[in-house]
């Protein structure tokens, strides 16, 4: 064998040995061997005939990429540049447009899971199910949700140029927007007051609270915790916490949030191939444990969100309101490779709920099969497209109206008849007996 072909096929077997060094189904040896041999002929051919030169730890790359690609749209490889850029994600100090992505499964395009509630997308008019088609010029089609998320952020102040079809509307719009540092709240209200800020009782008359968490961060539960005290000072008695289009977060943050409503038992549960089980048991503080409650879930509801709402539901300390959630249960490691300069994001494990029952969705799963988290019986209010899309178009008008952007004289009443059927469904709780 040649000493270039046996050096290449060195470094593949060493890359492998992550994937296939301790796996109880590896192929036979000599399988290995010819399957190794034929992807560094394939390197070859390619270094010597494609129709301009690229470098081989490009053609590597590009091939780990696929590899995972292929398994999930949330496993992924990051070189030392692409792992240096998601470090600053999941550590908060980033700056961007304000939009959780995700891959649409029938187009291979981005799909928008979820505008963060102020974000310069979210002012630009995305919403979330819209389809991100390219970014500054380059096609989406087949790009992960990771390598949009890099190319999409940027130094405050420049911008990013998207073309955006709109799931609503059929209508592609080209939009450039401007970015900026990501520092919003996740623990937002119905409206706000006259100074801007959110005002968190619902129904004043029968002190019922109305809480919507837009994400899972690090800060979010110091924020709930706050704005749920401010309920209680107020005279609080029910609760509305609404997790529509909450494209999920921390895992962290799910189980403190949860536990900040259950008394005792599993919160949530990990279980994997090669890894241990893991449970996170709930903390009794006596806080909210009895508060009266009902949960807002819709399809956009995923991952964190879906774990707080499964929580309480097979708790059965809230009543579960709206349609079926997304079925995000995956839980993705950072393995490094490479001495730590590069590092695979793979999914290891699902997530199960306290019952044990499945979130995940997995490929080709139907309808009827076990995944997500679905309404209590009598509380199902599934939206058509065009309700839900008249439901984000007016939430997203909400928001922006404040003391210094008046809602218009002409503008029409906000119907939102999910919110409604939870608040009779907190009605429901306070008038039985205690």
């Amino acid at each position: 064998m040649p000493r270039r072909k046996l050096l290449a096929l060195s470094a593949v077997l060493g890359l492998s040995l992550l994937c296939w060094g301790n796996s109880e189904a590896a192929r036979p040896k000599d399988e290995m061997l010819q399957l190794y041999g034929a992807f560094v002929d394939a390197v070859e051919q390619v270094e010597a005939n494609y129709v301009r030169p690229v470098p081989r730890k490009e053609l590597l790359e590009s091939a780990l990429r696929g590899m995972l690609q292929g398994l999930d749209p949330h496993s992924t490889y990051f070189s030392e540049g692409d792992w240096r850029q998601f470090k600053k994600q999941i550590d908060g100090s980033f700056s961007g447009i304000g939009v959780t992505v995700g891959i649409d499964p029938d187009s291979g395009r981005l799909e928008v899971e979820a505008p963060l509630v102020g974000s310069p997308a979210y002012a630009a008019g995305i919403m979330a199910g819209d389809l991100i088609m390219e970014v500054d010029g380059k096609s989406t089609e087949n790009m992960t949700s990771d390598k949009a998320v890099e190319i999409m952020q940027g130094r405050p102040g420049t911008t990013v140029a998207l073309i955006v079809f709109h799931a609503a509307s059929k209508q592609t719009e080209t939009l450039t927007i401007k970015r900026e540092v990501i520092d919003l709240p996740t623990v937002v209200g119905d409206r706000r007051k006259p100074d801007d800020t959110f005002d968190y009782m619902l129904d004043d008359g029968r002190k019922i609270g109305y809480v919507r968490v837009t994400s899972f961060v690090q800060g979010t539960v110091d924020d709930l915790r706050r704005v749920l005290a401010e309920l209680t000072g107020r005279g609080m008695k029910g609760l509305v916490l609404d997790l529509r289009d909450d494209p999920g977060g921390l895992l962290s943050a799910a189980v403190q949030v949860a536990d900040l409503f259950v008394e005792d038992g599993a919160i949530v549960s990990t279980e994997g191939r090669n890894i241990k089980k893991s449970t996170y048991e709930a903390v009794k503080d006596g806080a909210y444990e009895g508060l009266p409650m009902a949960v807002l879930i819709n399809h956009h509801s995923a991952s964190a969100s879906e774990i707080v709402a499964a929580c309480l539901q097979d708790h059965k300390r809230a009543a579960i309101v709206g349609q079926r959630s997304y079925g995000k249960g995956s839980v993705q490691h950072i393995l490094p490779l490479d001495g730590g300069d590069a590092v695979l994001k793979l999914t290891v494990a699902a997530y199960k709920r306290p019952s044990g029952k499945n979130i995940h969705r997995f490929p080709r799963a139907k309808d009827a099969d076990e995944w997500g988290v679905s309404p209590d019986d009598g509380l199902v209010l599934a939206l058509s497209e065009a309700d839900y899309a008249g439901w984000q178009k007016a939430r997203h008008d909400r928001d922006q109206i404040s003391g210094h952007n008046p809602e218009p004289k002409d503008a029409k009443p906000f119907v939102d008849a999910q919110r409604d059927k939870a608040v009779v469904a907190v009605r429901a709780k306070l008038a039985r007996p205690q």
